[in-house]
């Protein structure tokens, strides 16, 4: 169930980057498997991320597939929009 529930909070991820207009190539988020996902994001969009946004990931862009949910997925996927697009 724990493993099923991370692949759709990566499904639900990736379809958010998409439909948001993310820049970038997002399959790589559905092609991973396990609790932790590579966002492919650099160290100064991760500063981004935790600084502006408040979400917490390690600065070579690994993050916590676990702390992903329903609730948070949009603001997760706006807040790498803006990184990509800002840092």
């Amino acid at each position: 169930m724990v493993s099923n529930r991370i692949l759709e909070m990566r499904r639900l991820l990736k379809d958010a980057l998409v439909k948001n207009g993310a820049k970038g190539d997002w399959q790589h988020i559905t092609n991973q498997i396990g609790m932790f996902s590579y966002t492919g994001m650099s160290k100064p969009q991760c500063e981004v991320l935790i600084d502006k946004w408040h979400i917490y990931l390690i600065k070579n862009g690994r993050i916590s597939m676990a702390g992903v949910t329903t609730k948070n997925v949009e603001y997760l996927a706006n807040a790498i929009k803006d990184a990509v697009a800002t840092a």
